[in-house]
Parts: C-alpha cells; sequence; structure tokens
C-alpha cells in the first residue's frame, strides 16, 4: 500500500476543495489543478514517507549538469508526448525557467513503467493494462490524467487469407502479444465475448518488432497489436481485423508520474500536462501534419502515421472515480487469471477528482 488511506482520503478531499473554485472555468481548471498539488504535497510528504523513497538505480547525469535541473520523460512510439517532444515546445517552456528535458523512448509500457520503478524516470504514459502489472510490482507511479477511450485504436488481426473468421474460431491457436499491454486485457475480454476462457488460446509473448516477423512468417495464427504497429502491418501486410476493441475494452492511454516526482516538483508536473494538452488541441485538426513531424522521430512511415493520427482520441481528462472502477476490474480479472501476483487497489494510486476539463 502506497498511502495511508485516512491520508489520502484527506489529500483527495482537499483537491476537490481546490478544484470545485475551478469549475466553472475548464481552462482555470486545468492550469491551477497541478499548482494546487503543491500544497497537497506538504500534506504527503509529512504524512507518508512511502512516497520519498527513490530507487538506488537513479541514472547518471551529464558533467555539470544537475540531476535537479532535469525532467526525465518516457514516451512510446506515437501519441502527444511524442509529438511534444518532437515539437521541442516543452523544452523551451523549461529552459526559460532552468530546467531541461531528458526524454526516453520505448516499445511499449511495461517497459516504461519498468523504468519509472527503478527511478529512471519522473514521467510518462502508458494504457490500461500496463500500470496494473507495475502497481502489483510495486512500482510507485501516480496516474494524473488519461486520454479519451480510443477503442478504434488497438485489434486483433490474422493474416489476410486466414481461415480464421470470428472470435471463436481462435480457440486453440496462437495469438501474439505483448504480455502485460493494453492488448493483453483486449484478448482476456475478446475471449470472453465469444465464450472462450484464457485458456483456450496459446497465447505467444513477444514484442510488437518481433511480433510483426512472425505473423508475417505465419508462425502465429493472430497478433493482437495498437497503432501505429496495428496501422503499419495493415498497410504492409494486408492484415485483416478480426476485432477491434470496439465494445469490448476502453483503450486508454493514462499520464504517470512517479510518486516523489509529484510530491517533490507539482509545479512541473502541471507544466508537462499544461503543455500535452495544448499539442493534443494543436494536433486535433492536423493529422498529415502530425504525421510529417513524427515520421523522422520515431521511424515509421508518414502515411502510416496520418492513418492513426485520424482515429486516435485527442484530450486531455483527469482521473474520475468512473476510471478508477474500470481500471479496478481490469486489476481483479488479471489476478483472478494469475497473470498478476496479487490484488491491488487502484485508488491507492489514482489523484480523483469528479471534475473533466472541456
Amino acid at each position: 500500500m502506497f498511502l495511508n488511506q485516512k491520508i489520502f482520503s484527506a489529500l483527495v478531499l482537499k483537491w476537490h476543495k481546490i478544484i470545485g473554485l475551478f469549475k466553472h472555468d475548464s481552462s482555470k481548471t486545468f492550469t491551477f489543478l497541478f499548482a494546487a498539488s503543491l500544497s497537497l504535497s506538504l500534506i504527503i510528504s509529512a504524512c507518508s514517507p512511502n512516497l520519498s523513497v527513490i530507487s538506488a538505480s537513479m541514472p547518471s547525469f551529464s558533467i555539470g549538469q544537475d540531476p535537479e535541473k532535469v525532467v526525465r520523460i518516457g514516451h512510446q512510439k506515437f501519441g502527444s508526448l511524442s509529438l511534444l517532444r518532437a515539437k521541442g515546445d516543452l523544452e523551451k517552456k523549461f529552459k526559460s525557467l532552468g530546467f531541461s528535458v531528458r526524454w526516453n523512448q520505448f516499445s511499449a509500457g511495461p517497459q516504461l513503467l519498468e523504468a519509472l520503478n527503478a527511478g529512471r524516470l519522473d514521467f510518462g504514459h502508458a494504457g490500461e493494462t500496463p500500470p496494473i502489472s507495475a502497481q502489483a510490482a510495486g512500482a510507485p507511479l501516480l496516474y494524473v490524467a488519461s486520454s479519451p477511450p480510443n477503442p478504434k485504436g488497438e485489434a486483433i488481426l490474422v493474416p489476410k487469407n486466414s481461415p480464421i473468421r470470428n472470435l471463436a474460431d481462435l480457440k486453440g491457436k496462437k495469438v501474439a502479444l505483448n504480455k502485460g499491454s493494453n492488448v493483453h486485457y483486449l484478448v482476456v475480454r475478446a475471449l470472453a465475448k465469444a465464450n472462450l476462457r484464457y485458456t483456450d488460446i496459446q497465447p505467444v509473448f513477444i514484442p510488437p518488432a518481433d511480433a510483426r516477423a512472425a505473423f508475417e512468417q505465419k508462425k502465429v495464427d493472430a497478433w493482437a497489436i495498437w497503432d501505429p504497429y496495428f496501422a503499419a502491418a495493415e498497410q504492409a501486410t494486408g492484415a485483416r481485423i478480426l476485432a477491434d476493441a470496439t465494445n469490448i475494452v476502453e483503450n486508454r492511454e493514462f499520464l504517470f508520474a512517479s510518486q516523489s516526482f509529484a510530491k517533490k516538483h507539482p509545479d512541473r508536473l502541471k507544466i508537462v500536462l499544461e503543455e500535452i494538452k495544448k499539442v493534443d488541441e494543436w494536433a486535433k485538426s492536423r493529422p498529415k501534419e502530425v504525421a510529417q513531424i513524427l515520421s523522422p522521430l520515431i521511424g515509421i512511415d508518414a502515411g502510416v502515421l496520418e492513418q492513426v493520427a485520424k482515429r486516435r482520441a485527442y484530450g486531455l481528462e483527469l482521473i474520475t472515480q468512473e476510471v478508477v472502477a474500470y481500471q479496478q476490474r481490469l486489476a481483479d480479472t488479471f489476478y483472478r487469471l494469475k497473470l498478476v501476483p496479487k490484488k491491488i487497489d487502484v485508488s491507492q494510486v489514482a489523484m480523483v477528482s469528479d471534475h473533466k476539463p472541456n
């Protein structure tokens, strides 16, 4: 358990009161939201020593670079953080305040959250499933915001000439997926929808690049994957969508801070979230421009990225009780299937608000 429950309840109550001051002005809500957490950090630092634990494996910095002046951000291929990195707006903002940004790219959410757990990151993003495994492993993460649901952004694919025609046909088949990633939950729920059990398939746990090769060589029968790898496979291989996440799972992207970073530097966290909100607003009507900017950064064809940009969800939402309840159902499902070693309480690591900015 990361926070004493009484302390956390008091912290959230204080958080809600501050949000209430700006409830009718969404721009003010977001501007002042994490500034308010500066006062809350005093509660945390005084009452919860668990949040001050920092991994001994803190990375080294270049000569003359003060670690306290660096914000370390992890991102995956595509997404708001990749775009923010490509545009350079966050570096400009922090440079004016005497800070720098160090970016790290990861192939998937589990790897990113492992780095956060090891103390090598301050901030990052991942889908619905990775934080469940990370919390079960004791990672000091904190849910701070999310994207809207994006069910069109992940799918279970089969080769274009595959005899597999519906989800029930997956019984006994090899399904490639990245273990603990967002599509892991998609597979579990899709099987349930088809009245199959998780044990009715042969999961093959391989990361996206290796899974693409296995899929093309027909070493697996199906592949559960997310954008931009999903769109790339569609365009390059003519893969057929057996099912996307529509009416199965929400497929949200979550933004996380390490608990120590949120406690010590709420002002920096506020800036990061403000800049993400700005870049999302800029991007939602510019799919072609987004693709052209990101293509050289992440090494994926601009045509693929334009397809991804058109079907992704934009915006930044605060963490609500409904979102926490959804994540808790996911956590309980994974515990029941023995995919995580212990029960967890998602509310212990979520900064919850009942108000969503427009």
